[in-house]
């Protein structure tokens, strides 16, 4: 079965499963609620599953929440990358990784 925009057959690409985007979507909904994040897009390629988060749809992504398979016997196959391309966590279990978002929800209060 071929995908006429990437022309490479779709088993070929990497995705994210259910459980995955629903742990993604949970830390992104919690993100919307406070103001932080407005938008996201999902990139589903040969080696790579990327979900990237905006503030604002014109914007570069704020974070990249990327699964790379191919990683899963070395440092884990899920990373959060910055704006900056620095990676801030990487690691084998996707709800670890995540909680260096949420960090991000810590705030002092005055």
């Amino acid at each position: 079965m071929m995908n006429a925009p990437f022309g490479f057959p779709e088993q070929d690409r990497i995705a994210f499963d259910r459980a995955e985007l629903g742990a993604i979507l949970s830390v992104y909904g919690r993100m919307v609620a406070a103001g932080e994040w407005r938008d996201y897009a999902m990139s589903f390629l040969r080696e790579v599953a990327v979900f990237s988060v905006f503030r604002r749809a014109t914007e570069h992504p704020l974070y990249r929440i990327e699964k790379r398979p191919r990683m899963r016997n070395a440092q884990g196959q899920y990373a959060v990358i910055g704006m900056d391309g620095r990676i801030l966590k990487r690691g084998h279990d996707l709800p670890t990784v995540l909680r260096v978002l949420e960090k991000k929800l810590i705030r002092p209060v005055d």
